[in-house]
């Protein structure tokens, strides 16, 4: 009797890691990303977020561990995984004396596209990709989102089979970034097309996402679908908006019955509890003896800012390096 065969994944990674010098950027990172998965990747600056995508998508070889892209070894056969891939960064390498059609053009000769075949796919873009006559202007008059639409469309010029984004939206107005959103959710539903993105919006993650991965100091520290992650972290959240946080007062909330944990910033208190309809009578009756001037006391459930502070002791802001 033949032995079971293994489950092939669009993105497979053990324990990945990579040295700079004496400095461990990466270490031991193992992903299992299966076939038409959209996969969030979340991360504080400096958490090994850029290195790790970069060795996936064979910019950057590891120190040790192994990366498969459909089977393929990044490492042993890197040339056979980039015409599996596509890959569009947060810096996008466009010329902008170029027009969108020329830029396109040239992506589409180093895959081997020419004549009919090429104009075809170019015009399946422009659609695909809602770029409209702006294929036929010069890059250096588009504008911010319109240049990470462009990037999309040659990273998608071969048809890959999975996709990189790194950042997709940032830099993009609201009603942009829905339309990025919109266009993800298709290539993934319609083509059956598997993406992994970093993104330093945790609603665009939550939205997106069927699981995300979160790394801090270099190693994967937890994954799980959105809803595993926000029930893993298991606590409401009391919100107290006011203009003055001293010490003392967090001390005093730190000891009101059934809050876990205390964090600050932007003007909030956030105080963690597993009972929070329960807590927050408490939090009231501290704060009025600590004469604490109140702009709003509420509760609400645990959001992926609170995982991901959970998980790295950071919250993620839109300076951070993802």
């Amino acid at each position: 009797m033949a032995g079971a065969k293994s489950k092939q994944y669009a993105i497979e990674a053990k324990n990945l890691t990579r040295k700079f010098g004496k400095k461990t950027a990466v270490s031991n990172v193992t992903l299992k990303i299966a076939e038409g998965e959209i996969y969030g990747f979340l991360g504080p600056n400096g958490a090994g977020k850029s290195t790790t995508i970069k060795m996936l998508v064979t910019l950057l070889e590891p120190t040790s561990g192994k990366v498969n892209i459909l089977g393929n070894s990044a490492i042993d056969d890197p040339d056979a995984v980039r015409l599996d891939i596509g890959v569009a960064l947060q810096e996008a390498a466009l010329d902008e004396s170029q027009r969108g059609h020329e830029f396109l053009k040239l992506q589409g000769h180093l895959y081997g596209l020419r004549g009919k075949a090429m104009e075809q796919r170019i015009a399946e873009l422009e659609k695909l990709v809602d770029i409209g006559d702006a294929i036929q202007k010069p890059i250096k008059e588009y504008s911010g989102g319109m240049k990470r639409r462009l990037d999309l469309a040659a990273a998608l010029v071969h048809n890959p089979l999975v996709l990189f984004l790194d950042e997709p939206t940032t830099g993009l107005d609201p009603i942009s970034r829905v339309k990025v959103w919109d266009e993800v959710r298709r290539l993934n539903k319609e083509l059956g097309m598997t993406i992994f993105l970093t993104t330093q919006y945790l609603e665009e993650a939550d939205q997106l996402a069927d699981r995300i991965g979160i790394i801090s100091k270099g190693k994967l520290v937890l994954e799980g679908t959105p809803t595993e992650l926000k029930r893993r972290t298991g606590h409401d959240v009391i919100v107290v908006t006011c203009s003055e946080q001293p010490k003392p007062v967090l001390a005093a909330l730190k000891k009101v019955k059934g809050i876990s944990k205390v964090d600050q910033g932007n003007g909030e208190i956030l105080l963690a509890s597993s009972h929070g309809a329960q807590a927050i009578a408490g939090v009231a009756v501290e704060l009025e003896k600590q004469s604490v001037k109140i702009k709003q006391l509420s509760l609400r459930e645990t959001t992926l800012d609170d995982v991901f502070l959970a998980a790295t002791g950071n919250r993620l802001s839109k300076k951070d390096e993802l």
